[in-house]
């Protein structure tokens, strides 16, 4: 009799998937929680248990609908601890016929199931995750003989094929994009929603990590935690992004303000990675709301929102699959440099990244612009090795997952891929920072300040990257105005400006 044995990772709690849409009492399904997952990077505490939460409410509900499943815990003695060692004793041990897997989101584990496949003496296959909008390869098919990989086109092209927010063959409201609506500081008087939080008691999670030696970083509340661990949570929250929040997401989700971690953003990117809810019903639900409520929810913050699912998430997967492997060696301005000491504790003095990195510590979260803007500003401008901002951005988040994760750090943030995804390198002196958040007015740093005692130090680093860098930015025409004002700058200011940062990044650790 065919006996079949399929895999389930931890990021592929999908209850929607036709795998589940019959009990066959041929197949057994198998989730593992196991230390080549938790040891490749050091993650936040509150990934590593969030993931594990989820997984086991996802066990449950397929035990509860009468599927036959093997679950090893991270301590379970028969837990060899990876995929393979795992999958082959299972074989063995079950007598099972045939193997199965769902494609995974990242390489790594691609390869490892491959070899895997290739090594055992039974017959296997993979399928689709059925959760995005595009195949693996459809990215690469679209731009195939372009010298570039223009978004913007790829959006377009995703809006048309899935007919969303379209009036026949043209967008809604007459144009594709309205980011420039969407960049407004929040007022100091302004209180934002608070946050819909959860109150999952994952203590019994952590007390079985506590007993190993994996090695995290970041706190938790194991008795209070506030990420959703099922489906039923992930939809509440999605719920409350469309009624409580939509209306401004779009015109605070580039602001940024001391104490605030979630303003008007989803949060939603944790359930959509391990997918507990699909973009698919992510839009459906926000463009839902938005047709229901019109009159009160202008164009411009649904649109800001569609584009981040099915414009930049696809396309950023694309990329990964179209770059990968080399991609993850790629280091445009061979940067060489270590995180500063700070990033691990938040223990700096300049106020835009103390409060980025300690809110990230707490929660294992930061909106894209304090990770754009405010901690990958700054490990740019200080010319910080890609490895190692890559390792701290995909350890520290809890929706961080190499697919998504890696594009945007070296390619969006670092503009190691010397643009790729980017047309120009993100970097900011202290003005942008100013114009976008509440953090300067109270900082231990002058804003206004670029030379001498307490001078911001993201006003000389700016102007030292730009120096150091102008071999190979000079040519481009998106930021060829900063060299016009760098050479139109008195000797003595250029002078000034590079013992700035050179004094700065000598005393990395104690700014």
């Amino acid at each position: 009799m065919k006996k079949t044995l399929r895999l389930i990772l931890g990021d592929q709690l999908n209850t929607n998937h036709s795998w589940f849409t019959t009990v066959d009492e041929t197949v057994t399904y198998a989730i593992m929680e196991i230390r080549t997952e938790t040891d490749y990077v050091q993650h936040h505490i509150q990934k590593v248990v969030g993931i594990f939460a989820a997984m086991r409410s996802f066990a449950n509900e397929l035990k509860s609908n009468n599927h036959n499943l093997i679950y090893l815990s991270l301590n379970d003695k028969s837990n060899l601890q990876s995929f393979s060692n795992n999958i082959k004793n299972l074989i063995l041990e079950h007598q099972f016929t045939h193997f199965e897997y769902q494609l995974p989101d990242e390489y790594r584990v691609d390869q490892d199931l491959k070899q895997l496949c290739n090594s055992i003496s039974i017959t296997s296959a993979a399928v689709d995750t059925e959760h995005f909008f595009t195949s693996r390869n459809e990215l690469g098919d679209f731009f195939e003989g372009k010298k570039t990989f223009l978004m913007e086109s790829f959006y377009r092209a995703m809006r048309k094929k899935h007919f969303v927010l379209m009036e026949g063959d043209k967008p809604l409201n007459g144009k594709w994009n309205f980011d420039s609506d969407n960049r407004k500081k929040l007022p100091k008087e302004h209180k934002p929603t608070s946050p819909l939080v959860f109150d999952n008691d994952v203590s019994e999670i952590l007390f079985e990590i506590n007993k190993t030696n994996i090695k995290t970083i970041g706190s938790i509340d194991a008795k209070n935690f506030v990420w959703p661990v099922n489906r039923e949570q992930s939809l509440a929250l999605l719920d409350f992004f469309a009624t409580e929040c939509l209306q401004l997401f779009g015109s605070f989700q580039d602001a940024m303000t001391p104490n605030e971690w979630s303003l008007y953003h989803s949060r939603i990117s944790f359930s959509m990675n391990i997918k507990l809810i699909s973009p698919k019903e992510v839009i459906d639900r926000v463009t839902f709301e938005w047709n229901k409520r019109s009159h009160e929810i202008e164009f411009h913050q649904l649109e800001g929102f569609v584009r981040q699912i099915i414009g930049w998430r696809e396309y950023m997967r694309g990329i990964y699959w179209n770059q990968m492997p080399n991609y993850s060696n790629l280091n445009f301005f061979n940067n060489l440099e270590k995180l500063p000491s700070w990033y691990w504790t938040g223990a700096t003095k300049m106020n835009c990244l103390k409060d980025s990195i300690n809110q990230s510590l707490q929660y294992g979260y930061a909106h894209h612009i304090q990770r754009l803007m405010i901690t990958g500003n700054f490990a740019l401008l200080a010319g910080i090795h890609p490895d190692e901002i890559d390792a701290w951005y995909l350890g520290i988040y809890i929706d961080a997952f190499e697919w998504v994760q890696i594009t945007n750090t070296r390619g969006m943030s670092q503009f190691a891929d010397g643009g790729i995804v980017g047309t120009k390198p993100y970097v900011s002196s202290a003005s942008y920072i100013d114009k976008m958040s509440n953090y300067c007015g109270s900082c231990y740093y002058k804003k206004a300040i670029k030379t001498g005692d307490k001078a911001c130090p993201f006003n000389s680093l700016y102007w030292n990257f730009y120096d150091k860098n102008e071999s190979k930015l000079a040519k481009n025409p998106r930021i060829g105005m900063m060299y016009n004002v760098w050479r139109k700058m008195k000797p003595e200011d250029i002078s000034a400006l590079l013992e700035q940062a050179d004094y700065y990044l000598k005393n990395i650790n104690d700014l």
